[in-house]
C-alpha cells in the first residue's frame, strides 16, 4: 500500500483487478470495516504500542471489503489448486519490465 501524493486520508492498495483506495486514518479504517470487526479493531488499536500502530492499521485496512475481493479470492483458490496459468514470474521479466511493474 502507498499514498503516491494523493489524498492524505487514503492509501492505494494494489489488487488483482487494479488499485483500490482505502482509508488511512484510524477512524476511517474503523468506519470501513464490517461492523462485526470494529470492536476488535478498536481494542487492538487502543492498546498497541506506538511502534506497532502503523503496521496494525495497515493490516486492518487490508481487511476492508472492496469491489476487488471476489477476483482476489478466485485467484487465490486457483493458485492453491495448482493452476498457475497466466502467472508471470519475476525471473521471466527483463530488467526494464521488472522495474516498471506496479
Amino acid at each position: 500500500m502507498r499514498n503516491p501524493g494523493g489524498d492524505p486520508g487514503s492509501l492505494t492498495m494494489y489488487m488483482t483487478g487494479g488499485p483500490v483506495a482505502v482509508p488511512a486514518t484510524i477512524s476511517g479504517v474503523r468506519d470501513a470495516l464490517p461492523e462485526t470487526e470494529r470492536a476488535r479493531f478498536t481494542d487492538e488499536i487502543e492498546s498497541i504500542p506506538a511502534d506497532g500502530l502503523q503496521m496494525a492499521l495497515m493490516r486492518w485496512a487490508m481487511l476492508i471489503p472492496t469491489e476487488q475481493d471476489a477476483a482476489e479470492e478466485e485467484l487465490t483458490a486457483r493458485l492453491i489448486a495448482g493452476d498457475f496459468s497466466g502467472v508471470t514470474y519475476t525471473d521471466d521479466l527483463g530488467d526494464d519490465e521488472y522495474r516498471g511493474a506496479p
